[in-house]
C-alpha cells in the first residue's frame, strides 16, 4: 500500500505541474521554483513533515521535497549556527542529493550519446 500511496502522490504532484504547464502561460522554470518555495513555506508551516511520512517518496522526491529539505537545513544551521546558518543550512542539507545528481548526469553523458537536433 506504502507504493500505491507514494505512485499516486507522486502522480498527482506531476499532473498538477501538466496541467500549470499545459493552461498557463508560466514558463518551466518559474514552475519549478514555485515548486521549491511551496516545499519549504510547507515546511516552515509544519505541514509537508506528516504528509512526506504519509505519502513517502511520492512526496520527498519532487521538487517539493526538495524546498522542505532545504528548509529543514536552514533551521538546523539557524539552531546552530544563528544568522550564518541561513546561508549554509541549505547547501549542507541538500549537498549529497546535487552531487548524486551531477556525478550520475556525467556518467549518463558517457553512456549516450546525444545529437543535436537539426
Amino acid at each position: 500500500m506504502e507504493y500505491i500511496r507514494a505512485f499516486l502522490v507522486g502522480g498527482l504532484i506531476c499532473a498538477a505541474v501538466q496541467l500549470l504547464l499545459d493552461r498557463t502561460k508560466l514558463m518551466p522554470g518559474r514552475i519549478m521554483v514555485s515548486l521549491v518555495v511551496t516545499g519549504a513555506v510547507l515546511g516552515f508551516l509544519g505541514i509537508y513533515e506528516p504528509f512526506a511520512q504519509w505519502a513517502g517518496a511520492g512526496a520527498t522526491v519532487p521538487l517539493t521535497g526538495f524546498g522542505n529539505t532545504l528548509w529543514k537545513g536552514i533551521a538546523r544551521a539557524m539552531g546552530e549556527d544563528g544568522i550564518l546558518g541561513i546561508f549554509k543550512g541549505g547547501f549542507t542539507a541538500s549537498a549529497v542529493g546535487i552531487s548524486g545528481a551531477l556525478v550520475f548526469g556525467y556518467l549518463g553523458s558517457l553512456v549516450f550519446k546525444p545529437k543535436m537536433k537539426g
